[in-house]
């Protein structure tokens, strides 16, 4: 990870970390816990819509040489789509190594004739593909919304780097129609609801999202020797309905200075540091999006209330 990075956002005239900064190993498990929240809907709305259309996607998605999951976490959704996609290689890559390692051992045990890979990457940086992975048929999985965490012009350049991965460099002389080759993306979008909806799944009332966001500081206490201290912040999260978007902030409980080696930023009461945004979109927008990232065609499935959207995108 870059930290320097880390220090310029910190020294912005409106500070900032990035939102990739949240998953440490802690963070991580913090974050399955805030998907088993009551008030957290769209890890229960996708799996509803994964669940209600699953023949209707696998049929869609067609055979899978290889699955690509980003963001893999504990790999749980891959493992769910497993039945029915039966993919042959599976690549779970995530920013904690540490954490999708100990989840593979677990995958490998429940699916053993799958062959298994993590790779620990940025998903905003180049991923370099195994080289036996290259010409497979291949189909990147992005649930869980997390495309949302991107302002939507930093989105679509997302977009476009799993329309690179997915990619098939198929030799000429198989003879599988042209639809069979094209890979593509299967990728979860959260969509525009209820403002109080949308308040309730990022402010739970047990505080475990708090928890989440505040622990963030731990993370980069680690990372740059910074000297933050968790009481002195605050969890505030709102919906900015003119950007349409959740805003994440940790704000300062009081006059304060952080320290670094080499460095210092002073806090006023109040003042804030912009964690995280999670933009809920239209299925318009979203599909004008897949298009500007190159995508040729898409296809979705919602949830009954139409609070979540799953769209598969070819290339």
């Amino acid at each position: 990870m870059n930290n320097q990075s880390i220090i310029d956002g910190l020294l912005n005239d409106s500070a900032f970390i990035s939102p990739k900064y949240f998953y440490d190993a802690v963070g991580s498990r913090l974050f399955e816990l805030i998907t088993m929240m009551p008030e957290y809907y769209p890890t229960r709305s996708e799996q509803s819509v994964m669940s209600a259309h699953r023949e209707a996607i696998a049929r869609a998605l067609g055979s899978v040489d290889t699955l690509i999951d980003l963001g893999a976490g504990n790999c749980h959704k891959a493992g769910e789509l497993f039945s029915s996609v039966q993919p042959k290689n599976y690549l779970a890559i995530d920013i904690s190594g540490d954490f999708l390692e100990s989840a593979l051992v677990q995958m490998r045990k429940a699916y053993p004739d799958i062959d298994m890979r993590a790779l620990s990457a940025d998903l905003t940086q180049t991923i370099t593909l195994p080289e036996a992975m290259r010409n497979d048929r291949k189909i990147c999985f992005y649930p869980g919304s997390s495309i949302g965490n991107f302002d939507p012009d930093q989105a679509v350049g997302l977009l476009k780097k799993f329309k690179a991965l997915a990619d098939n460099s198929i030799a000429p002389q198989q003879s599988n129609p042209a639809s069979a080759k094209r890979g593509g993306l299967l990728i979860g979008v959260d969509l525009v609801k209820d403002d109080k909806i949308l308040h309730a799944a990022y402010n739970d009332e047990l505080g475990i999202t708090a928890a989440f966001n505040r622990n963030m500081l731990t993370h980069i206490n680690s990372l740059i020797s910074s000297d933050f201290n968790l009481s002195d912040w605050g969890h505030d999260a709102f919906f900015n309905q003119a950007l349409s978007r959740i805003e994440m902030h940790l704000y300062a409980r009081r006059d304060l200075v952080v320290t670094w080696p080499g460095g210092e930023r002073h806090f006023k009461s109040g003042e804030s540091i912009h964690t995280e945004n999670s933009y809920k979109y239209q299925i318009e927008t979203f599909m004008e999006m897949l298009s500007e990232a190159g995508f040729s065609e898409a296809e979705y499935w919602t949830d009954s209330q139409k609070w979540f959207a799953v769209f598969f995108a070819r290339i």
